[in-house]
């Protein structure tokens, strides 16, 4: 993604409710596709999680399809095609670092999903 075109900003994506706990949605954001990930961590709203939806690997805007999980202490979510791991908190693809991708900041406020790009 090109974050010189535009000032950050945080957006809002959707209800959290919107997104079943331990999966994705994609959202257009500022032109962007961005892949949005509501993780179960044991608390009353979970965590979010926002990355790059293109994968590279693959050439296609699929991450927001993938399965999230655990290697070690990190959480990532399996591109859909190849099964490549990618960490959702930095965007490093695991197997190949060459394919990693932007991850950006997400937080819930009053319910809601905000992105930071």
């Amino acid at each position: 993604m090109n974050n010189d075109r535009l000032p950050l900003s945080w957006t809002a994506i959707c209800p959290l409710d919107d997104i079943v706990p331990n999966t994705g949605v994609c959202a257009l954001v500022k032109g962007e596709q961005v892949a949005v990930f509501h993780v179960d961590n044991g608390e009353p709203e979970g965590i979010v999680y926002a990355i790059e939806n293109f994968d590279p690997g693959s050439q296609a805007a699929v991450l927001s399809r993938g399965l999230i999980g655990n290697l070690g202490e990190r959480v990532v979510v399996a591109s859909p095609i190849y099964k490549h791991h990618f960490d959702l908190r930095t965007g490093e693809c695991l197997e190949t670092p060459g394919y990693s991708v932007s991850a950006f900041a997400a937080r819930v406020e009053n319910g809601q999903v905000w992105v930071e790009i």
